[in-house]
């Protein structure tokens, strides 16, 4: 598996190489100035929601009192410290949503992307056909609705862990390994359909392939550290990154 995420983050400098070479900007900037303002936006007002539902599930639990009884000693700085761990993780959720309703929007986008970069690659022109563009988009759809589902699931799992001090401090860490995985998977899946392989199919491939999902989605969210630009290349750098890493793999 670790050859494989070193093969996937590999391949995301060989497709900043593959679209300058091959001029795909309009298909890399447009999109992606769509989804930094959008990005900029969700996350300050889910930053701003989630200072507010740990206030509140604090006070429920009359958490908040306890803590500023014992706010020198170092219970409260393990329920403290806790509290930003639960923040982190309602970030990570909340980045996940928006993910993958990104995922939807921007998938026609992805899924072109996704040929166009296999068309150059094997020296041959897929023909054009709207109802398989549209069959792409709805394949799409569906693996991100239904990894979605998934990772909502181990993420609420991980939230209620990151209530215990200690034990819980682990979990932003399992947060983004999943993050990692479940995006990795989306980006994969778009040359997996054009294989003519069902969902099911997909599934085994890439839980066969860990490597390639995790390594994808590993340089898409420390992409996000550079501010602006970073923003704006990393959705359909992922997508051109990993149609070239599952030809890295087979190679």
């Amino acid at each position: 598996m670790l050859k494989e995420i070193v093969i996937s983050i590999q391949s995301y400098l060989k497709a900043h190489r593959f679209i300058s070479e091959h001029k795909l900007w309009r298909w890399i900037l447009i999109p992606g100035l769509v989804y930094a303002i959008l990005f900029a936006t969700g996350m300050y007002y889910f930053g701003k929601s989630a200072n507010g539902f740990i206030e509140y599930v604090t006070s429920l639990l009359g958490i908040q009192d306890f803590v500023g009884r014992w706010e020198d000693s170092w219970i409260g700085f393990f329920f403290t410290f806790s509290a930003l761990v639960m923040w982190m993780i309602l970030m990570f959720f909340y980045f996940s949503l928006f993910k993958f309703f990104w995922l939807i929007v921007g998938s026609p986008v992805f899924a072109y992307l996704s040929e166009k970069t296999a068309s150059i690659i094997e020296g041959r022109d897929f023909p054009f056909s709207m109802r398989q563009l549209l069959s792409d988009i709805a394949r799409g759809i569906r693996v991100a609705l239904r990894n979605s589902f998934w990772q909502t699931f181990y993420t609420l799992g991980l939230l209620l862990l990151s209530l215990f001090p200690l034990i819980g401090w682990t979990t932003p860490i399992l947060c983004i390994l999943i993050e990692c995985y479940y995006y990795g998977f989306s980006m994969i899946d778009y040359s997996c359909e054009r294989r003519r392989m069902s969902v099911a199919s997909s599934i085994e491939y890439v839980g066969r392939h860990k490597g390639l999902a995790i390594g994808n989605g590993i340089v898409f969210y420390l992409m996000h550290a550079i501010i602006g630009i970073g923003w704006i290349l990393a959705p359909s750098y992922a997508v051109v990154a990993a149609t070239i890493s599952m030809y890295e793999t087979e190679s």
